[in-house]
């Protein structure tokens, strides 16, 4: 049983080492990913309010794609429209290059500019929990089976009172029933 624990130990302490970055890495996104609700770790969305001068007009045939450009060239932008449309009487929307997009209040001469965001780090981390690449799901099948080694020679490391046969015993059942427990009361 020594020789057991022995290699349990050098088992456990290597594949830690091994798997710690991947292991905060799916923590990280993990959390992002609960909380998706609250939080959009993949896109930032930027708000701005944009002024036009002077009146603008109404009805949808004064707007040709030369005004457009003008009013987007008057409102101080570097934006560059691929397509305008007209969603309900008075507002005019704006697809801009970039994908952005430009909502223009006809009648009170105000605008709500919106771009989406990527953002780099957290979106590449949310995508890992998606399996990107035949590579990656090789690589997340060698990381499970390095966690189970991990959990069945931790089991073993420790004897006694403190073991798997005392409140390390207690402990396991109470991580196993706590999840169950979820998932059946819940549903």
């Amino acid at each position: 049983m020594n020789t057991l624990r022995r290699w349990s130990r050098l088992l456990h302490r290597d594949l830690s080492y091994f798997f710690t970055g991947v292991l905060l890495l799916y923590a990280v996104s993990g959390f992002m990913l609960n909380h998706k609700r609250d939080f959009n770790a993949d896109y930032s969305v930027v708000r701005r309010a944009v002024a036009f001068a002077g009146p603008l007009p109404a009805d949808e045939a004064s707007w040709s794609r030369g005004r457009v450009d003008s009013l987007l060239a008057a409102a101080g932008g570097e934006w560059s429209c691929l397509k305008h449309y007209f969603p309900e009487a008075g507002t005019m929307k704006l697809f801009l290059r970039g994908g952005a997009t430009l909502t223009v209040d006809l009648r009170r001469g105000e605008g709500l500019y919106e771009e989406i965001r990527r953002r780099p780090l957290l979106s590449g981390l949310n995508r890992l929990h998606y399996n990107p690449s035949r590579w990656w799901t090789l690589f997340s099948d060698l990381f499970l089976a390095g966690l189970v080694v991990i959990v069945l020679t931790g089991l073993v490391m420790v004897r006694g009172p403190r073991g798997l046969w005392g409140r390390g015993g207690v402990e396991l059942l109470a991580g196993m029933v706590i999840p169950l427990l979820f998932l059946f009361l819940l549903e």
